[in-house]
């Protein structure tokens, strides 16, 4: 038997930017934005008690520096994650599972099925309120998921991790 490895064409590769994504729940950016409210209250409460506190802080430019800068990090905090939730997607294929995410950059994850060492769901306080969970995908060597859903109906999670379930279990 002769060793051959011969060259790939690229452009016959299959595309997986040709792949039809599944966006998430539009309920999800509701939960996004309460979880933001909890951080931005926290916040305040910490220049408010900064302010009160500290004698020095307690004049009329230190009070528009700090309601600027609240008011700039909130609009941030605002417009950046309609953002991020818009542009998050997944898809599930024959062999493998995608998740697409990113703001200034857009990370590609390709997970294949061989390769799942285990799969939780996970329902935030806020995500119940709405009938949303997270699926969280765990590959051998990692104590983190290396995959994390986050904002798909219940239903559909839970579905999506008993296939999962199986295709782990088909493969023992």
């Amino acid at each position: 038997m002769e060793f051959t490895n011969e060259t790939i064409d690229l452009n016959q590769l299959p595309k997986f930017e040709e792949v039809p994504f599944s966006s998430l729940n539009k309920n999800y950016i509701k939960v996004v934005y309460i979880n933001i409210a909890i951080v931005l209250l926290i916040v305040a409460i910490g220049i408010g008690a900064l302010i009160y506190f500290n004698e020095e802080f307690q004049d009329t430019q230190t009070y528009l520096f700090f309601g600027i800068s609240y008011v700039v990090f909130a609009l941030f905090l605002y417009f950046s994650s309609i953002i991020a939730v818009k542009r998050r997607a997944f898809a599930i294929r024959e062999k493998d599972i995608l998740y697409k995410r990113g703001i200034l950059s857009t990370t590609t994850t390709i997970m294949p099925f061989n390769r799942i060492q285990h799969v939780a769901m996970h329902e935030g306080a806020f995500s119940r309120i709405y009938n949303l969970a997270q699926i969280q995908i765990f590959t051998a060597g990692g104590s983190t998921s290396d995959v994390k859903i986050s904002g798909i109906e219940k239903e559909k999670a839970e579905s999506i991790k008993e296939m999962l379930m199986q295709k782990i279990q088909n493969q023992i």
